[in-house]
């Protein structure tokens, strides 16, 4: 299995793997990956709705910017609409958000 290990400070924080591998474990460790649902009416999620999605889970920017890997004052840039995510940072807050549809958005 190849996994790529991510240091803070000289100290994993992070394991990256396939995606195939990660499945595997979740399975193998009895739990299932479900998304959570965005809107009752299927709408996707925009990022102009990311602030509101962020406070939804009850978390701060610190938190959110921290688990996505940038900066806050990114993330706040982001939010308001000052700067267009790259692809990576689009995955990683639809993931941490539990929303659809933004790995697509270019």
């Amino acid at each position: 299995m190849k996994v790529q290990v991510i240091e803070r400070d000289g100290e994993p924080e992070y394991a990256v793997l396939p995606w195939a591998h990660y499945q595997a474990l979740l399975r193998a460790a009895g739990t299932e990956l479900q998304p959570e649902p965005v809107a009752a009416n299927n709408e996707r999620a925009t990022f102009a709705q990311l602030t509101s999605l962020r406070e939804g889970k009850a978390l701060s920017i610190e938190q959110l910017a921290r688990s996505v890997g940038i900066s806050p004052h990114y993330l706040g840039m982001i939010e308001s609409g000052e700067r267009q995510p790259d692809a990576a940072i689009q995955r990683a807050l639809a993931w941490h958000l539990g929303v659809q549809g933004w790995e697509s958005t270019s």
